[in-house]
C-alpha cells in the first residue's frame, strides 16, 4: 500500500470535516444568540452576519490558485487554526469586559476570511481520496455530504443545550476547540498524499501567473451553461438561507418559541433529516433522474418552512416542516457534488471550486443584513413571507429553463482530463452546494 492508498486519508478528511462543521454549527447558533442577548437588536445580528460572510466571498473569489500552490493539507490546517483563534477570542474578550461591537464584527470577519479556503481544500481532495479508498465517486460524495449534515445536526443540538445551560460564550469557546481538533486530524491523517501537497507549477510564481490561473476558473464557469445556471440559483438561495439561519429563525425562536433550546432542536432536526436524505440518495438515488429529484427536493426544503414559521403557532408544526425540508435538502449536495466531480478536471478543481464557492456565496453577506433590517422595519411575519416568496421563485428555475436538462447527462469519459472546458453541450457544475 502506497502513502496515497488505503482509507486512512479519506477517513481523516471525513473526521476533520465532521468536527469542523459541528463547531461551525455551534457558531451559527451561538453568535446570533450572543448578539441578540447582548444587544437585543435583529439589525445588529444582521450586521454581524454581513461581516462574517463578506470575507468568505472575497477569499473564495481570489483564493483558488493559492490552495494548489500552498498545498491543500496546509491550507486546511491553517484555515482551522485561524478560525479557532478568531472565534475563541470572542468569549475571552467578553469575560474580560473588553469586547466592543466592532471587535466582534472584526473577529467574525477574520474567521470568515479563513474559513472558505479550508473547506474548499478538503472538498477538492475527495475524488482522489475516494479512488485511493476504493469507493465510487457517487458514494464518496454522498458519504462526504452525509457526515457534514450529521455534524451540523450534532453541533446544532449541542449548541441549544449549551446555550440554555452555560450561555452562548461557552458554545463559542467549544467551537474554538473543534477547529483545533480538525487541524490536527488533517495535519496527521493526510500527510504524504500527493494531491494534498503543493502542486508544482510550470510557470514561475508571479502576479501574471496567478491572474492567469484565476482566470481559468472563471472561464470554465462561464463557458458551461448548467454550471452557471446552478451557481446563479444557489447564489440566490444561499443568501436567503443566510437570512433565515442568522436572523429570522433565531428571532422567531426568541420571540415566539422556547428560546435557544427550541432553536437548537429545530436546527438539529433539519440536520438529522438532511443526513438521512443524503444517505438515502447515496443508496438509491442513482436510479432516478437527477433533475427531477433536485427540483422537487429544492421546492420542499425552501418555501414551506418560511410559511409555517410565519402563520402557524408553536414548535411542533415547524419541526415537522423542517424534518421534511431536511430530508429533501440532504439530496441536493450529493447531486451537485457528483455532477461537479464528473466534469471538472483535477488540475482545475481548486480554481473552479474557489470561483463557484464565491458565486454561490456572493449574496450571503446581504442575506443576513437584509433580513435583520426587514425584521426591524416590517416585522417578523412580513420578513418571513417576503424571504420565503423570493426563495420559491428561485427554486422554480430547474423546472423552467432548458439548460438544466444537462444535469442528467453523464460524460462518457468521466472527469475531464485537461484544462480545456468542454462545449456548452457538456456543461460543468459548481463545487459548493446550497446550505439550507
Amino acid at each position: 500500500m502506497t502513502a496515497q492508498g488505503g482509507r486512512k486519508p479519506f477517513a481523516a478528511v471525513l473526521a476533520a470535516n465532521t468536527v469542523s462543521i459541528a463547531g461551525t454549527s455551534l457558531t451559527m447558533i451561538g453568535v446570533p444568540w450572543f448578539v441578540l442577548d447582548t444587544t437585543g437588536s435583529a439589525g445588529r445580528a444582521g450586521v454581524v452576519a454581513f461581516c462574517a460572510t463578506l470575507p468568505v466571498v472575497v477569499s473564495a473569489l481570489v483564493g483558488g490558485p493559492f490552495i494548489d500552490r500552498i498545498g491543500r493539507r496546509r491550507v486546511s490546517v491553517a484555515s482551522d487554526l485561524v478560525c479557532g483563534l478568531a472565534v475563541g477570542a470572542i468569549p475571552l474578550l467578553h469575560w474580560a469586559g473588553a469586547l466592543e461591537f466592532w471587535m466582534l464584527c472584526a473577529l467574525m470577519a477574520l474567521g470568515g476570511l479563513a474559513h472558505t479556503p479550508g473547506m474548499t481544500a478538503r472538498y477538492v481532495l475527495v475524488p482522489d481520496l475516494a479512488a485511493h479508498a476504493g469507493t465510487t465517486l457517487a458514494r464518496a460524495a454522498s458519504l462526504f455530504e452525509g457526515v457534514s449534515r450529521g455534524a451540523r445536526m450534532i453541533g446544532a443540538a449541542l449548541a441549544g443545550v449549551l446555550i440554555a445551560v452555560l450561555g452562548a460564550e461557552a458554545v463559542l469557546l467549544l467551537d474554538a476547540v473543534t477547529f483545533a481538533v480538525s487541524a490536527l486530524l488533517v495535519a496527521g491523517g493526510v500527510r504524504g498524499v500527493r494531491a494534498a501537497e503543493p502542486q508544482k507549477a510550470a510557470a514561475p510564481v508571479s502576479f501574471t501567473t496567478y491572474r492567469t490561473e484565476l482566470r481559468e476558473g472563471y472561464v470554465f464557469l462561464l463557458r458551461h451553461r448548467l454550471l452557471l445556471a446552478v451557481v446563479l440559483m444557489v447564489m440566490l438561495t444561499n443568501g436567503l438561507d443566510q437570512g433565515w439561519s442568522s436572523v429570522l429563525l433565531p428571532v422567531h425562536a426568541k420571540e415566539n418559541l422556547g428560546g435557544a433550546s427550541d432553536l437548537g432542536m429545530l436546527t438539529a432536526i433539519f440536520g438529522g433529516c438532511a443526513l438521512l436524505g443524503a444517505l438515502l440518495y447515496g443508496a438509491v438515488g442513482e436510479r432516478f433522474p437527477r433533475r427531477a429529484v433536485f427540483t422537487v427536493a429544492f421546492l420542499v426544503c425552501g418555501l414551506p418552512r418560511f410559511v409555517v414559521a410565519a402563520l402557524v403557532d408553536g414548535t411542533a408544526a415547524l419541526a415537522v416542516t423542517m424534518a421534511a425540508g431536511g430530508l429533501a435538502a440532504g439530496m441536493l449536495n450529493p447531486i451537485l457534488t457528483t455532477v461537479t466531480y464528473e466534469r471538472v478536471p483535477q488540475e482545475l478543481r481548486s480554481r473552479v471550486g474557489g470561483v463557484t464557492t464565491a458565486g454561490c456565496e456572493l449574496t450571503m453577506p446581504l442575506g443576513g443584513l437584509a433580513a435583520g433590517l426587514l425584521v426591524e422595519e416590517a416585522g417578523l411575519v412580513t420578513a418571513l413571507l417576503v424571504v420565503g416568496g423570493a426563495y420559491f421563485l428561485a427554486t422554480l428555475s430547474p423546472a423552467l429553463f432548458p439548460s438544466w436538462r444537462a444535469m442528467d447527462a453523464v460524460p462518457a469519459g468521466g472527469p475531464l482530463s485537461s484544462s480545456e472546458p468542454s462545449r456548452p453541450s457538456s456543461p460543468g457544475r459548481p463545487a459548493p452546494a446550497p446550505r439550507p
